[in-house]
């Protein structure tokens, strides 16, 4: 089984990498990923794949199927980039990209959908050419940054019948991705008001923008009274203008709200409205509250977590190249003395384990990591949260870029086409399609990973956290993470 996978993925590396390289010459933001969708939903026909686009009515999402019958084996794929991170690849330096649109992989989206994609290809491969019965679904899943696209999934029942879950995501190190995350609300706050001549007649006028300071200061006494583990976090998206003459008729503030569980989320939520309301009231104007979405956090099945681990480490981690160790050495000088002091918070929270002793006179992981259970939270969010709460799911990383490189910045987006990168990538494809094949082939161990799943769902039924009226929205231009 390992030398199959090894030799596939060596035979098709340089396909995969150019899969990659189109995702990342094309970023799309959230829900808009039209051209990303297509393109990758065309080459999974062409390697023989069903597919079902527009699935849970969502324009830039689909499901790629192969293969008849149990157990029905996914990978999950992201495709979306961010705004405000255009940059040019495999230099070391920021520099946008030109005659483009101000989008960038600067969380190594290009290398995860494609990696997720290499997986499901090399798990078809394998059952193809040992003629076993099993179904591979590579699901193309928008809308992870600010979005939440497999939560509206999971909501609409795209994941019925799935037995197990694997996935990835690019980091500077290579270990499974076991802590538990945070769940989350993302929720804008409009308030209307009425336009008057700040001077000559302020009376007259009702500040919007004035609501919305005052609802930021009300939060910001707030915090004392939340859970320490719980996360505020918010932006000024309209501030109604830009003439201080004119008070200003309308103003917004986005809000993301994290805590360990859903209902604690809630309840900050619920506390946060209360507090604009307040501040509409102080100011005499209209508000206007908007969910715009949310996700669960995660669960991690620590069986799957197990036999995903034992395949990292049969696949193992390479010597980086001179001119790659010269490389990550020029990213590395581009980071502040506390990025480079604290380098290994990046890695511990996608799951390392150490003191970094490892890494001494290094700037590339060239190492797996050890794997322990743990329950340390990890201080982010993730959809593939959702998907874990309805099937057992499992994650890893890879590492694709120089230690110490912080997701959502111009580094991330310089390395996403490097040659160690497309490496992590293919590591982490190997690893997912073992543990695809090892789950098709032994049912015994298929078992106790879906035993695992039920009894975490015997005591924790699942409730959408985004409401059955509320539909995926897209940036509309704005510069939101």
């Amino acid at each position: 089984m390992y030398t199959f996978i090894k030799e596939y993925m060596e035979e098709n590396a340089d396909y995969f990498n150019e899969v990659s390289a189109y995702l990342f010459h094309h970023p799309e933001t959230r829900f808009e990923e039209y051209k990303s969708a297509a393109f990758l939903s065309s080459e999974c026909e062409k390697q023989g794949f069903e597919v079902e686009r527009n699935l849970a009515n969502i324009p830039t999402a689909f499901k790629a199927t192969f293969g008849f019958g149990k157990p029905v084996i996914a990978f999950l794929g992201e495709y979306d980039a961010l705004p405000g991170l255009s940059q040019t690849p495999s230099i070391s330096k920021e520099e946008q990209v030109k005659e483009s649109p101000d989008f960038g992989h600067g969380c190594g989206h290009n290398l995860l959908g494609t990696g997720a994609f290499a997986a499901a290809c090399a798990t078809k491969a394998y059952l193809k050419d040992n003629n076993l019965k099993g179904t591979v679904v590579f699901y193309g899943c928008p809308g992870e940054e600010g979005g939440s696209g497999k939560t509206f999934m999971v909501r609409d029942g795209a994941f019925e019948g799935v037995d197990a879950a694997l996935t990835w995501h690019p980091s500077p190190g290579n270990s499974i991705m076991g802590r538990p995350t945070l769940a989350n609300y993302q929720v804008s706050f409009r308030f209307k008001g009425v336009a008057a001549h700040a001077a000559n007649s302020p009376h007259l006028g009702r500040s919007a923008l004035d609501a919305v300071e005052l609802m930021n200061v009300g939060v910001n006494y707030l915090r004392e009274h939340i859970i320490q583990d719980a996360r505020v976090h918010y932006a000024i998206t309209d501030t109604g203008g830009f003439s201080p003459a004119v008070v200003q008729p309308h103003a917004e503030v986005l809000y993301l709200i994290r805590a360990p569980k859903n209902n604690q989320v809630e309840g900050i939520y619920q506390r946060i409205c209360k507090i604009a309301e307040g501040a509409a009231l102080m100011t005499e104007t209209e508000l206007e509250i908007e969910f715009m979405k949310a996700c669960s956090n995660y669960v991690p099945n620590r069986s799957l977590e197990r036999i995903l681990y034992k395949n990292l480490k049969e696949v193992g981690a390479s010597e980086p190249s001179a001119e790659e160790k010269a490389y990550a050495k020029q990213i590395w000088d581009t980071f502040s003395s506390d990025e480079q002091e604290f380098y290994l918070d990046v890695m511990n929270g996608f799951g390392y384990i150490g003191d970094g002793s490892e890494f001494e006179g290094k700037y590339l992981n060239d190492s797996i990591s050890d794997y322990e259970e743990s329950k340390e939270i990890f201080y982010g969010s993730t959809d593939v949260a959702d998907v874990s709460w309805v099937l057992p799911t499992a994650q890893l990383t890879a590492a694709t870029s120089t230690l110490g490189t912080a997701l959502h910045t111009w580094q991330m987006t310089a390395q996403g086409l490097s040659d160690f990168a497309n490496r992590g990538m293919l590591r982490a494809a190997s690893a997912m399609a073992l543990t695809g094949i090892e789950l098709v082939t032994s049912s015994e161990k298929l078992e106790q990973v879906k035993e695992e799943h039920a009894q975490f769902e015997k005591q924790n039924p699942y409730i959408p956290p985004i409401p059955k009226d509320v539909s995926p929205s897209t940036l509309g231009g704005k510069r939101i993470y």
